[in-house]
């Protein structure tokens, strides 16, 4: 089981944390209540839903491991698309709707996020990387947990853009390592379709459909998309 190095880690989430706020930051209260690429997630079910991912990483940061990794950050990805996660991750979209409609101004919900982020960010510099944590019963180096981060906050950027054109596409650290990831889940010696990365994390996470053509560049692998939720 392979761990992720601290530095690309940490920038990693420093990427996606920063090119997160710079698109919340210029959202009107309107502009909240737009579709995502989240299914019948507005902008603010989606910020909500990663607001919760901050809020377990510190819990994580405080609930260290003595076992082993059982997970890195590639295999945390393979677990999470087993099928028995189904029926949570269906609960957990109805919860995510109702909680953030609590919100009367999303842009509370909007400084809920940037402080828990900043904080996360805070005790990811501070804690050595090959440090082990403890998160949804599994176990993780640090530095893995940074990058299961990094790729979920770097994914729903771009479920954000649904219906904001125009604003700033996530950051170049966040991009490269979510890339990689999905390559890692893809597999060695596949060949894919010449996308761009965002093109290619929109079609590996099922955002957008493949084409005919894409499938066929891709063969049998075109059906194990995609590769995370």
């Amino acid at each position: 089981m392979g761990s992720l190095h601290q530095r690309v880690a940490r920038s990693a989430l420093a990427d996606a944390y920063g090119g997160l706020e710079q698109v919340v930051t210029s959202l009107t209260e309107a502009d909240f209540a737009r579709a995502s690429r989240c299914t019948g997630w507005t902008v603010a079910d989606v910020l909500f839903h990663v607001l919760l991912d901050a809020q377990r990483a510190l819990v994580a940061f405080g609930t260290p491991a003595r076992t082993a990794p059982d997970l890195d950050y590639v295999s945390y990805w393979r677990n999470w698309m087993q099928p028995e996660n189904a029926s949570f991750a269906a609960a957990h979209a109805r919860f995510v709707r109702i909680s953030s409609a609590a919100y009367v101004d999303p842009t509370i919900l909007a400084r809920h996020w940037q402080g828990t982020a900043s904080a996360v960010l805070q005790l990811a510099n501070g804690t050595p990387g090959t440090d082990r944590i403890s998160t949804q019963g599994h176990v993780l180096t640090v530095s893995d947990l940074l990058g299961t981060l990094a790729v979920e906050v770097t994914i729903h950027h771009l479920d954000l853009l649904l219906e904001l054109p125009g604003r700033a596409l996530p950051r170049p650290s966040a991009t490269e390592l979510t890339v990689r990831t999905l390559d890692e889940l893809l597999g060695e010696n596949v060949t894919k379709p010449p996308w761009n990365d965002a093109t290619w994390i929109l079609k590996a996470t099922g955002r957008e459909p493949l084409t005919t053509t894409e499938r066929k560049v891709l063969g049998a692998h075109a059906n194990r998309i995609p590769l995370l939720g």
